[in-house]
């Protein structure tokens, strides 16, 4: 049972969630780096994921796919790294909640409204997460009182929830408020996502060289 973290992501791609995780945590990994057309598609990675997606990773004879698996894994996996609330710890449950709640409702309502999809008003109440406003300032409350998710401590919560906030700031999917800003501005000047975006847009210049 191998200890290596294998990667496999492409850096156009929900993969640079987790490089900013790996790079959080500290531990060496290897990379290998798919192309959506082929490599993505074959069959030694669909037997890896058979969604033929990334981002994944395997450590230790385990496979993880879903950005917010694999960080809450990674977290859990290494504990030194001060990524996650122990399991006795009562911010456990924040910790979970933020998690997953970006996971679903703000992954599912940011993607309707994306598309055009959103619940009407009059059924709203089947849709998980409500409706898109419910969603956005559910979010926004979470960021008023503090500077990371859990107060002082940041964990791979605030990797997982703060780039989907990013994301959805660049690409105008979600509104521009003042505490989302605030966050991202927190997020991107930390060490390990400068690091994190410069690896991946290096893979992305080195590909663009070869075409």
């Amino acid at each position: 049972m191998s200890d290596e973290i294998v990667f496999y992501t492409n850096p156009m791609s929900r993969g640079r969630i987790v490089r900013w995780m790996l790079e959080e945590v500290g531990r060496p990994y290897r990379t290998v780096a798919l192309d959506y057309a082929t490599t993505m598609k074959a069959p030694d990675y669909l037997a890896i994921n058979p969604m033929g997606k990334v981002p994944a990773i395997t450590h230790r004879g385990v496979v993880v796919t879903e950005c917010a698996a694999i960080c809450a894994y990674l977290a859990d996996a290494f504990p030194d790294a001060g990524l996650a609330p122990a399991t006795d710890d009562p911010m456990r449950g924040p910790y979970y909640r933020w998690m997953f709640f970006a996971a679903g409702p703000v992954e599912a309502a940011v993607t309707a409204k994306s598309l055009g999809l959103l619940a009407p008003a009059e059924k709203s109440a089947m849709a998980g997460y409500g409706s898109f406003d419910q969603v956005v300032d559910g979010l926004e409350s979470a960021l008023t009182q503090a500077p990371w998710l859990l107060g002082e401590q940041f964990t791979a919560a605030d990797v997982y929830v703060g780039s989907q906030i990013a994301w959805g700031l660049m690409f105008k999917s979600l509104p521009a408020r003042p505490a989302f800003q605030a966050y991202a501005d927190r997020l991107n000047a930390r060490p390990a996502a400068v690091r994190a975006r410069a690896i991946d847009d290096a893979l992305i210049a080195q590909a663009q060289s070869q075409t």
